[in-house]
């Protein structure tokens, strides 16, 4: 992916005013190759933006996916993160946990599509994170099923909190996720302490689909590192907007 034409890249800086945390939050936003004003994307929302823009390279390998591999034009919007916050942020039990999610769907949400011409159904909008990132989209999945019905999850820190919360939803035969997961990542050392991060994301996919949920899961060598996660990144995104997904 050294093209020149692949580097080629639309990327627009914004800032948004959140009430809900308190303080402006950067976002990066992705414009397809040809966008056009007059025609409706769909879109993907990564947590972590800076890091899926940076060490991920979504942005040069959705160009590339776009021009030579017949991927369908999309929006990506990475939303920054402050990492001293990110865990109070993302994780189920962190104390900004819930600002964060309404800052997401309040805010994020109605800042982004009101100023681009996007597809208005669950099916048109995907949530990507990496770790705890993975799960704080699935969280805001579970309370937004109207608005989000496709999670991207690389190696999702599903921890009890968010096992528990399964648990207790009734079906979710609506959710449809590509999950990721490094053999190598069952010592993942965190602040938080030294997870099986391979052993629960088994334990998530089974809750997940006897739930009825529809998963793809892919068990991959790999350690807890954008090294690995940017590697696939060309198959999640394919598998929701590849030639054979469009109609």
């Amino acid at each position: 992916m050294s093209d020149k034409n692949y580097l080629k890249r639309t990327v627009i800086k914004e800032s948004i005013n959140s009430r809900f945390l308190n303080e402006e939050r950067p976002v990066r936003i992705y414009l397809p190759p040809g966008y056009n004003e007059l025609v409706s994307y769909p879109i993907v929302y990564t947590q972590d933006g800076q890091d899926a823009f940076m060490y991920g390279r979504i942005a040069t390998i959705a160009n590339y996916l776009i021009l030579e591999k017949g991927m369908e034009p999309i929006i990506i919007v990475g939303v920054d993160v402050d990492k001293k916050k990110r865990t109070s942020e993302y994780s189920p039990i962190g104390s900004r946990h819930d600002a964060y999610k309404r800052f997401f769907v309040e805010e994020l949400c109605p800042f982004i599509e009101s100023r681009y011409e996007l597809r208005q159904n669950g099916i048109s909008r995907v949530l990507l994170g990496d770790s705890l990132g993975a799960t704080v989209s699935l969280h805001i999945a579970l309370d937004h099923p109207d608005w989000f019905h496709y999670v991207i999850s690389l190696s999702g820190a599903f921890l009890n909190p968010s096992l528990e919360q399964l648990a207790t939803e009734p079906h979710l035969e609506w959710l449809n996720m590509w999950m990721l997961i490094g053999t190598q990542e069952t010592e993942v050392e965190t602040h938080m302490g030294t997870f099986d991060f391979l052993d629960w994301n088994r334990r998530a996919k089974a809750v997940l689909e006897e739930k009825g949920a529809d998963i793809t899961y892919l068990e991959k060598e790999g350690q807890h590192i954008w090294g690995f996660w940017q590697k696939h990144l060309p198959d999640c995104l394919m598998h929701y907007f590849g030639p054979d997904k469009q109609a």
